[in-house]
């Protein structure tokens, strides 16, 4: 793909005239043979993928993006949108290819390429037409970017980071899904709602597969410290289980109601994969519901199923996953969604 004119080719006959711009200074030693610059690589540039590549820019994530995808057109225009933003952003290179070599180098590569989820249909009806995209995403990434992280933000999302981790050969906590990191947005935002606070002030984590056999963790939410259903027993104020599905119910249907609204989601999977982002390059430990490996975790021992678990990210990708306690009910919960998880993978043949 043909790059834009940079300003040091300005120049008559396109001579460079950065030299003559600047006058250099006396008694320099000469620039470090090694550099520390951070690239991050976007494959797809749809809604999401661009959404992702915004808040990144906007965010000072990374000194380089690579945007890819198989809409020329489609994918230089966007590179030049981002490009002229250039004087209101963080100083970030930005480069498109429809090339997966372009993407050599990367510290993370963020996948979002995938057939669009249409009105009315399930996450894991989309499995089978993203499946045999991934087989020609996936190999040549890996290639080029041996020692990066995979980042899977496309639908339906475990069962693709699983299919992520196979193509890939790469270890499992190298290859990690966005999962339930934006369903427990969505869920701390609906309980901080109805409690009229921040929603940064309410832990609250939604595990399992990213879909309708999610798990909503209410035993362990907690809003400043204080757990929120053990407060409510002390306090002897009564509450109703379906109250608390109600909520669960609304997280579920959240993406459903925008697509259907709007016709996509972008801004809030945007935020949450800049989290994720964040959360590994700058190696800050911090916990986050995403789909891992699951297996040995919580009487998960059948199969390799990859679903959200709160989980420490780090430079390393997966640091670890947190021991977060489950009730009875819960872990029987999260083992039924890790089978529906499964008998998707079993019968793709990986």
């Amino acid at each position: 793909m043909q790059k834009t004119a940079s300003s040091s080719t300005l120049g008559p006959d396109g001579l460079n005239i950065a030299q003559s711009f600047f006058k250099p200074i006396h008694n320099t030693s000469p620039p470090p043979t090694t550099t520390r610059n951070t690239k991050i690589s976007v494959v797809g540039v749809g809604n999401v993928g661009m959404a992702i590549a915004q808040t990144i820019l906007t965010q000072s994530l990374a000194d380089e993006i690579a945007l890819v995808d198989v809409n020329g057109d489609k994918l230089r225009g966007e590179m030049l949108d981002l490009q002229h933003a250039a004087a209101f952003l963080p100083r970030t290179k930005i480069s498109a290819s429809v090339d997966f070599s372009s993407t050599v180098g990367s510290d993370l590569v963020i996948v979002t390429a995938g057939a669009r989820q249409i009105v009315g249909e399930s996450r894991l009806n989309l499995l089978q037409r993203n499946v045999a995209l991934f087989s020609k995403v996936v190999p040549p990434l890996a290639a080029a970017s041996p020692e990066c992280i995979l980042l899977v933000v496309s639908n339906p999302v475990d069962v693709l980071t699983y299919v992520a981790w196979k193509l890939s050969g790469f270890p499992s906590n190298r290859v990690i899904g966005s999962g339930t990191n934006l369903d427990s947005s969505r869920f701390r935002f609906l309980i901080a709602d109805h409690l009229d606070l921040n929603a940064q002030d309410v832990q609250a984590y939604i595990v399992g597969e990213h879909g309708d056999s999610s798990v909503a963790l209410w035993s362990s939410i907690s809003v400043g410290g204080v757990p929120i259903l053990s407060f409510l027993e002390r306090q002897q104020i009564a509450y109703e289980k379906q109250t608390l599905e109600k909520i669960h119910k609304e997280v579920v249907e959240g993406a459903y109601e925008v697509i259907k609204l709007k016709g996509y989601t972008s801004w809030a999977i945007g935020y949450s994969a800049a989290s994720l982002a964040r959360a590994i390059l700058r190696d800050q430990r911090s916990i986050h519901p995403v789909s891992v490996l699951a297996k040995g975790f919580y009487g998960i021992d059948g199969g390799e199923p990859f679903l959200s678990l709160p989980a420490q990210l780090g430079r390393s990708g997966v640091l670890g996953v947190t021991n977060v306690h489950l009730t009875e009910d819960e872990e029987n919960q999260l083992r039924e969604s890790a089978k529906t998880i499964l008998e998707l993978q079993t019968q793709l043949g990986i």
